[in-house]
């Protein structure tokens, strides 16, 4: 499945985000009869994920994981969604997006009559304004680079395209607000969604009603960095929104997991399973055909495998590898269906730009004695054919500019394991690597002890810093490690992705990469609509993250969904949510 371009990850949010992908219970079967070749409305289905559920908001920096997003996008309503072909498509049972004018951009979002959270809460001009709120950046005043000032909602999209637009309008239907940006923005139609509901965040940050939150949103002045003050009431409002709704159980009070879309949380059992059941209230999108939805976290591959093969899940989406792939050997003769494509995602290694690897020699140094093909060899094998090591950080293979890019951004640099360069580069150094990964994941672990033992040959002393599923992501920041093994996962929509992790100070730059240049070509992305142009400042800026020994790209990765005769209507797409984007259509066979 073939993408046009790499670029974001949208769910029902505050801004357009890219999603961590760390791929390394409710029981299965339903009660309600089915007659063979009539579809009825009704039943449950059980899913097996890999990685373990933990907040209910996915658009923080910390909630911003592959099966926290699932759960939010089928627990979150909103303008649009992104189809299995990374398409725009309008929600107009939900409200309306409309271009106001062009020059200058406005763009009003209206929610229409009698959409409401679960709680009964009509959805609302305030849900609009807090969403704009986070994901615009408005009010932070922090330098990243002198370590002074505030950054209050920590999203993990980029806030680059909504930073450009003032403090928004409130429509006098108090449903609606108009957006207007001082320069054009090139992602405005996916820029800005409904994210969390306001009347909870207001309440549980010490303010009286939403109102109120309508009010402090309003008096607030916009954040400057030169003069930088603290903003009490406006902190406490983003740190419950940053963690407030962090949790790997069912909290006790039901307002923090409040839905909008098709299905509620009905309960969690922390690191095993998940049920959710229809939203009966549920009338503005697509209807739902089953009844209830459990999850089971699996934690490993096999786990995933054998859970389907036993009965005890209906669909499976694992991240596969070429050692384990012979566990879905026998699923298609047992009536299974099997389904393998290219993700719109990648693995990497990123380098922290602190500790030994402050020094740019060092970094290079490490870069040289890492065994890509070796990784490639032993993680995809021939999953996909002649793999090879993914030489850019911005597209990806099959993409018209990829392979001109991958000629000319210094890729070549690291092509080949080079152990005299890096020994040379050292000189005589032998610096200690912690690396964080999790620890769950067998690919992860396979490119780990491969990146261990090839880098001892040089002179260094790579420690094993990984942790479980539950906690890694998490630790990514922290300041705990030098070096990261993770993956990014995104659709062909727009260009935000690239700001959300390589502007200095965004909320996914998790290494502590700063290009003064850089950021200038992805501010002059921002405003770019021309694909071929935007094509070209995409290359400028891969070319100037290889110069800058960021880290390396591993390899593109591989989506595997299989799922029983029992359920039809799955249908996987390339991007993060997997065969979760069109829920509504699943349904007892």
């Amino acid at each position: 499945m073939p993408v046009r371009r790499l670029m974001q990850f949208i769910t029902a949010a505050a801004t357009a985000a890219l999603v961590l992908s760390g791929c390394s219970g409710g029981e299965g079967g339903s009660s309600t009869p089915v007659v063979a070749g009539e579809a009825k409305r009704g039943g449950s289905v059980t899913v097996a994920e890999v990685n373990a559920f933990s907040s209910f908001n996915p658009y923080s920096a910390d909630g911003n994981t592959d099966i926290n997003s699932k759960i939010g996008s089928i627990t979150h309503s909103g303008f649009y969604y992104l189809d299995d072909a990374s398409k725009v498509v309008r929600n107009e049972k939900f409200g309306r997006i409309e271009k106001v004018s062009d020059d200058p951009l406005k763009v009003r979002y209206t929610v229409n009559e009698g959409v409401k959270w679960s709680d009964g809460d009509p959805i609302d001009a305030g849900d609009l304004l807090l969403s704009w709120a986070a994901g615009s950046g408005y009010f932070n005043d922090a330098d990243p680079k002198a370590g002074t000032g505030t950054t209050y909602f920590t999203t993990a999209a980029d806030t680059n395209g909504l930073a450009g637009t003032g403090l928004p309008g409130i429509g006098e239907d108090g449903r609606s607000i108009t957006l207007e940006y001082a320069e054009p923005y090139a992602d405005w139609e996916v820029a800005f969604d409904v994210g969390l509901p306001a009347h909870v965040v207001a309440a549980k940050s010490g303010l009286n009603d939403e109102a109120d939150l309508i009010d402090l949103i309003k008096a607030s002045p916009r954040g400057d960095v030169g003069k930088p003050a603290v903003n009490s009431a406006l902190k406490q409002v983003s740190d419950f929104w940053n963690s407030g709704f962090d949790t790997k159980s069912l909290p006790p009070d039901p307002s923090v997991y409040l839905s909008s879309g098709p299905y509620i949380v009905r309960d969690i059992v922390p690191e095993s399973s998940m049920k959710l059941v229809r939203n009966r209230d549920y009338s503005w999108g697509q209807e739902p055909w089953l009844d209830e939805i459990n999850v089971r976290f699996t934690g490993a591959l096999p786990a995933a495998v054998d859970a389907l093969r036993n009965g005890q899940a209906d669909i499976i989406s694992p991240q596969p590898s070429a050692e384990a792939d012979s566990l879905f050997a026998g699923l298609a003769e047992q009536g299974n269906t099997v389904d393998r494509y290219s993700q719109a995602g990648y693995d990497h290694l990123d380098l922290d730009f602190s500790g030994p690897f402050a020094a740019e020699d060092v970094r290079k140094a490490f870069l040289k004695a890492v065994p890509r093909q070796a990784i490639v060899d032993a993680v995809v094998g021939d999953l996909l054919p002649d793999a090879k090591p993914l030489d850019s950080h911005v597209f990806l293979p099959g993409q018209p500019k990829y392979a001109d890019t991958a000629k000319n951004n210094g890729s070549g640099d690291y092509a080949e394991v080079d152990i005299d360069a890096a020994k040379a580069l050292l000189n005589g150094r032998t610096p200690s690597v912690r690396i964080l990964y999790n620890r769950d994941n067998p690919n992860r672990a396979k490119a780990f002890a491969l990146i261990r033992d090839s880098a001892a040959l040089a002179g260094f002393q790579v420690v094993d810093a990984g942790q479980g599923s539950a906690d890694w992501a998490k630790a990514l920041g922290s300041g705990g490690y030098d070096a990261a093994l993770l993956g990014w996962l995104g659709t062909g929509v727009g260009v935000s992705r690239v700001p959300q992790i390589l502007r200095t100070g965004a909320g996914s730059n998790f290494n502590g990469f700063s290009d003064g240049d850089a950021d200038k070509v992805m501010e002059q992305l921002a405003g770019t609509t021309d694909l071929a142009k935007q094509d070209e400042l995409l290359a400028e800026i891969d070319k100037k993250v290889w110069e800058s020994a960021y880290g390396l790209p591993l390899y593109q990765t591989v989506g595997t969904t299989a799922y029983s005769a029992r359920v039809t209507g799955v249908k996987p797409s390339p991007g993060p949510l997997g065969v979760w984007w069109n829920v509504w259509d699943w349904r007892l066979a």
